[in-house]
């Protein structure tokens, strides 16, 4: 079962760990780079920004939760903090299920408060120009950032899997980013290889090597759904977008379950 104190230990943790500084820094580069972004576009500067904007959170978002993981548990693993922590008389799967519900509150809050500077600002901008096709903030906007913090809540769970398994804090940087790399990117190359079979001599051989992590990792990259947005057409959705919503909440609960499974069986020297 599921304890308060847990979770709320993981918040002040975070706290002290500079995620307001980390928040801050995060809304400061959002920002900076959206409104640079759209200086370089004298048509469409608020799609422009926009389509910055929405990469730049995929790329500050993981690092700040790899960043409270490792404060969160990989830490508490490392400075032997589990000797006070786990002689309270809870069940060791509260402590990792806490932790886990704290750094994902954290990141998606954060979510929300750079998704709504982002459409603020990308109005802003879009009030100098009048774009032909202006950029959809409704409910096009909402849809993209929901598949965004689906994107992020796979990603805590594999952070939160590799703390309990790695012997150091630093594998949990490298074996997060590393899948995310991988499973944002794999989509598009078997895409690729299947429409452009000229890219490599032996198109078909690297496609299916390729097309065997479909059933390891999930498509991340079938989660970004920015098209919607950056042309107002809901059409743009993919089709399958239950399956990949409902495929992805499969995977990370199963990253939970593996992750409980292994600390329950992890012995502490």
């Amino acid at each position: 079962m599921l304890s308060s104190p847990n979770f709320s230990t993981g918040l002040r943790l975070a706290f002290r760990a500079r995620f307001a500084w980390l928040a801050s820094s995060s809304l400061l580069v959002l920002a900076l780079a959206a409104f640079l972004a759209a200086q370089f576009s004298g048509r469409q500067p608020a799609t422009v920004a926009l389509d910055i904007g929405l990469s730049v959170v995929r790329l500050l978002l993981p690092l700040v939760l790899v960043l409270m993981t490792q404060e969160l548990l990989s830490r508490e693993f490392d400075r032997r903090y589990f000797l006070n922590t786990l002689s309270y008389p809870h069940p060791r799967q509260s402590l990792l299920l806490g932790r886990f519900i704290a750094v994902a509150a954290l990141t998606l809050g954060l979510l929300l408060v750079l998704a709504a500077a982002l459409a603020l600002l990308v109005w802003l901008i879009g009030q100098g120009y009048a774009q032909a096709t202006p950029a959809a903030l409704g409910s096009h906007y909402l849809l993209t950032i929901a598949f965004i913090g689906l994107d992020l809540l796979l990603l805590t769970a594999v952070a939160t899997l590799l703390a309990v398994v790695a012997s150091t804090p630093s594998f949990v940087l490298i074996g997060t980013f590393g899948v995310m790399l991988v499973a944002r990117s794999f989509g598009t190359i078997i895409e690729l290889l299947t429409y452009s079979t000229g890219v490599v001599s032996d198109a078909e051989s690297y496609r299916s090597g390729v097309g065997l992590l479909s059933y390891l990792l999930p498509d991340l990259g079938a989660l970004d759904v920015r098209m919607i947005t950056l042309y107002g057409k809901m059409e743009l959705l993919p089709a399958d977008w239950p399956w990949l919503v409902l495929s992805n909440l499969t995977y990370t609960a199963g990253l939970l379950a593996l992750a409980v499974w292994a600390l329950q069986r992890k012995r502490f020297a």
